[in-house]
């Protein structure tokens, strides 16, 4: 009898053992989360930025990521991207807001629903929780300094970009700006596009025409470096006019390698995702630290010449998976 007792008595505790085991190992088990990453248009620029956001997630097995690209680079469209993603539920959203001054309102609506984060582009006025990205202003900086550099003897520039209502647009045509103040560069104006890659063109072509002499183009955003190129070669002006763009699209780089470009200005749009989708994670899982103080993570720029570019192109390779 004592016997069946001692032997009900370890069954028994072997349920509850094992009970209690399964309900430590429920504890532990981080609650499946659903992501979002939301662009500002479709350039190529983002399928960096979708290398990182892939990375994470499968770091991150509980995650489930959604990477939306608006075709138009309407703030319209990224408004019905952000009620759909509201719609089913996500518990996260990144996104590089089209026109942040009039998207405040909605931003902040969205934020009451879900953790809102910018990445590229900030919007710092609404109740996003933190900004992962460049320093634009300091990138603009950056870039002043490149033009300075290609224009020794001063000249006229021209600047191009989809449209300044974005945050890092303004940031940048800021900083530029900035440090061409005292210099014997003079700045004719800035042409917007609407993230429209035939009409990014026409701009420098029409350019090109109205001022003859001007010495130096540039452009802030990644698909207006192969525009202004583009654009120079159908002119016959290579080598007359100088290029000083900004990110990484294949035809800039081959620009720079050539010569025909002087320098663009990168950023690192696979570090916008990667860490992007890690700081959700770790914020949605109750790390309030992981967000700074002044709740900016920014990821540096660099500005890759003719003596860099190889060495970029080859690490960017790897990064795209080609």
């Amino acid at each position: 009898m004592r016997r069946r007792t001692w032997k009900g008595l370890a069954a028994a505790l072997a349920v509850v053992v094992a009970g209690w085991s399964g309900t430590a190992l429920a504890q532990k088990a981080p609650k499946k989360l659903r992501l979002a990453f939301v662009t500002n248009n479709a350039s190529d620029f983002w399928t960096i930025a979708r290398a990182g956001c892939t990375k994470a997630a499968k770091e991150l097995p509980h995650v489930t990521l959604e990477f939306k690209i608006p075709p138009d680079g309407a703030a319209a469209t990224q408004r019905q991207i952000l009620d759909d993603l509201l719609a089913k539920g996500v518990d996260g959203i990144a996104i590089s807001p089209i026109d942040p001054a009039n998207q405040t309102l909605h931003l902040n609506q969205v934020a009451k629903q879900t953790l809102l984060i910018t990445h590229d582009s900030d919007a710092p006025e609404s109740a996003r929780a933190c900004y992962v990205g460049t320093d634009n202003v300091a990138a603009g900086r950056q870039a002043g300094e490149l033009i300075k550099k290609a224009l020794p003897q001063g000249g006229s520039i021209m600047v191009f970009v989809g449209t300044l209502d974005a945050q890092n647009a303004r940031e940048r045509f800021a900083g530029i700006k900035e440090t061409l103040q005292g210099s014997k560069v003079t700045l004719l104006d800035v042409r917007t596009d609407n993230t429209d890659r035939v009409r990014a063109k026409a701009n420098v072509l029409d350019t090109i025409v109205k001022f003859p002499d001007v010495a130096c183009l540039v452009g802030l955003w990644s698909y207006n470096g192969p525009a202004i190129l583009n654009a120079v070669k159908e002119s016959g002006k290579v080598g007359k006019v100088r290029i000083v763009c900004f990110d990484e699209e294949d035809e800039t780089l081959a620009g720079v390698k050539d010569g025909t470009i002087m320098a663009t200005v990168v950023q690192q749009p696979y570090e916008f995702g990667y860490q992007a989708i890690h700081l959700m994670a770790k914020v949605l899982a109750g790390d309030k630290a992981a967000i700074p103080a002044r709740q900016q993570i920014i990821v540096p720029t660099l500005a890759i010449d003719k003596e860099t570019v190889d060495d970029f192109a080859a690490k960017l390779k790897v990064l795209r998976g080609r």
